[in-house]
């Protein structure tokens, strides 16, 4: 089972509607995806519906972090465009505001990093952090991702361009 003493990772569930809804309309999370409209219910529901498709098929896969011991949805960690020819694929993290700094984010992506390599036999993760998302570059760092560059004015927050930060972690070593 994907856990440990603090959290455990699950796959979607329809009663996630409510959860993704909050999260997925958290301004703040825009930033750092390529998104910058709101989510509906509707869209979201679709989403749901279609979530246990293969991976292999997709291309990625989310999974709600679940906190110990009431088992509440705290945030997601997900894994995306998955290339199978090279055994490579993103990784996101995504934790509610009032949960952070709790260390769920750091429990979710060791449990995944030991997934991806032990169960989808992957050979390398990798992330794109904004520049000045200092709490998360030292989250992936602590986890054995390593620096490998910078992508200049790569994002596009309010009426300024940012740089971020490129991570991967090679999973065979």
């Amino acid at each position: 089972m994907l856990r440990d003493d603090l959290i455990f990772l699950r796959a979607l569930e329809a009663e996630d509607l409510e959860f993704l809804y909050v999260l997925e309309n958290d301004s703040a999370l825009w930033q750092v995806s390529d998104s910058a409209t709101p989510v509906s219910r509707y869209t979201l529901r679709k989403y749901l519906e279609n979530s246990t498709a293969d991976f292999e098929e997709v291309r990625q896969l989310r999974l709600v972090i679940c906190a110990l011991p009431d088992g509440r949805a705290v945030g997601t960690v997900d894994l995306f465009d998955y290339v199978p020819r090279h055994q490579r694929a993103g990784v996101g993290i995504a934790v509610l505001p009032h949960e952070r700094k709790n260390g769920f984010a750091r429990a979710a992506l060791k449990i995944l990093i030991s997934y991806a390599r032990q169960t989808l036999g992957l050979h390398q993760l990798f992330c794109t952090i904004g520049a000045n998302n200092s709490a998360s570059q030292k989250l992936f760092q602590q986890a054995g991702f390593q620096f490998v560059g910078v992508r200049k004015d790569w994002v596009r927050m309010a009426d300024e361009w940012q740089n971020v930060v490129e991570y991967q972690c090679l999973l065979d070593i």
